[in-house]
């Protein structure tokens, strides 16, 4: 990660983790529009950690800016339409480590406010059905870390703030099958269901 410079919107930060090219990126959007600093989280910065910061309106793509990845990509498109600061962090929502990480970069920008968690999205945005039988443990055990486990980690790292501040957002984005699972996509309705039930117990008792 390379050091920011300038200092987050008076509303704070929203961080949107799991960004992809739908209701990730959405979501950027909106909170963009609506005058938060945004850091939006994602794997898909290429083998090492890359940040970027966004403020104001700026020339086309350059093939370093190329290099830093897709993520990078589109913090500079919501930038430049929002006229908002936008940051592109790395993060592995499977790896508690890189949790950690990634928001020891996003707590260095100032307070978060909202935190989106939109990673199930992802990989199950295309799936096919597949036969109970056939899931392979590795990909079930995978899928449940990067959406209740990780969620679980990345929720842990903002609500600290929030019960500091008396005031904070945590989102975390689901399906119909939050409530009701489907036949061949064990993996998404398991998902969905986790995470909804994580929602219900991450207020204070």
């Amino acid at each position: 990660m390379r050091p920011m410079s300038g200092s987050a919107s008076p509303r704070g930060i929203a961080a949107i983790v799991g960004v992809g090219p739908r209701l990730g990126r959405s979501v950027a959007r909106k909170f963009a529009h609506e005058g938060y600093s945004v850091a939006i989280l994602a794997r898909d910065l290429g083998k090492r950690a890359f940040l970027l910061s966004s403020s104001r309106p700026c020339a086309s793509p350059s093939a370093s800016s190329l290099a830093a990845g897709k993520l990078s990509w589109l913090a500079d498109e919501i930038a430049r339409e929002a006229k908002a600061q936008v940051f592109a962090i790395r993060i592995d929502c499977a790896d508690p480590k890189s949790v950690r990480e990634a928001f020891e970069g996003v707590l260095s920008l100032g307070s978060v406010e909202v935190l989106a968690y939109t990673a199930c999205e992802g990989p199950h945005a295309t799936c096919q059905p597949t036969r109970f039988t056939d899931v392979a443990v590795e990909s079930f055990v995978r899928s449940l870390a990067e959406s209740a486990v990780g969620a679980f980690h990345c929720a842990q790292q903002v609500i600290p703030g929030m019960l500091e501040r008396g005031r904070g957002t945590i989102i975390f984005t689901g399906s119909s099958a939050s409530i009701r699972g489907f036949a061949g996509y064990c993996e998404l309705s398991k998902d969905c269901l986790s995470t909804t039930s994580l929602s219900s117990v991450c207020n204070p008792p």
